[in-house]
């Protein structure tokens, strides 16, 4: 799955690539926002556990092709995990095995490489995305005792992103914007699991800014 992933994003950029050999707008922008991130099975946007509320920051760019359509890039950098997982805190020599609470908290650089159609109302530019992602795993640790569980992960973690917002305009070269944005992951997140993927949605704001 994680091939077909890669390979999902490497035609996107190929198209965006072809597309930019046309004359056409490209939008910067830098954002960040509040994110709930969970850990699900069966492909469900609902989580097993209790979200982990946390933030996300990064760069974007926006390859308008034609006036309703688009190419998204972004890199970002963001938190996800769980809350109320189970860690075992006996040991061999105890004949009762005993749990208890603790968190899980990942870090990711996530890139997702989207198409965007564009609908524009009194200037205000509402728009619509999706597409794949891929997620590269920082750091990873739980924190009752602050161990680091990095090597019970996956390094790279993929699926699909998709969402809405809106992009309200400031100047003829800045646009404020807000969205909502999903990320479905589609591989799993553990070392020779396939079950669990995680499951993120988040609010994120930022300023668009046009090069040409």
């Amino acid at each position: 799955m994680k091939q077909v992933l890669i390979t999902l994003i490497t035609v996107f950029g190929c198209i965006a690539i072809s597309f930019a050999q046309h004359k056409g707008k490209v939008e910067m922008g830098f954002s960040g926002g509040y994110n709930a991130t969970n850990i699900t099975h069966d492909f469900k946007i609902y989580g097993l556990s209790d979200s982990r509320h946390g933030f996300n920051f990064g760069v974007s760019a926006d390859y308008y092709f034609s006036d309703d359509w688009s190419i998204k890039a972004k890199c970002m950098y963001e938190t996800k995990g769980w809350d109320n997982d189970l860690i075992q805190i006996s040991d061999e020599s105890d004949p009762v095995v005993r749990y208890e609470s603790t968190n899980i908290r990942l870090n990711y650089i996530t890139i997702p490489v989207m198409i965007a159609f564009h609908i524009y109302e009194n200037r205000t530019n509402g728009y619509v995305n999706a597409g794949p992602y891929i997620g590269f795993l920082k750091n990873a640790k739980e924190t009752r005792f602050n161990t680091d569980i990095k090597d019970n992960f996956d390094k790279v973690d993929g699926g699909i992103s998709y969402g809405f917002g809106g992009k309200f305009p400031v100047s003829n070269k800045f646009k404020f914007f807000v969205e909502y944005d999903v990320q479905l992951g589609l591989t799993g997140m553990f070392r020779n699991e396939n079950r669990y993927i995680s499951v993120r949605h988040a609010v994120n704001a930022g300023i668009n800014f046009l090069l040409y």
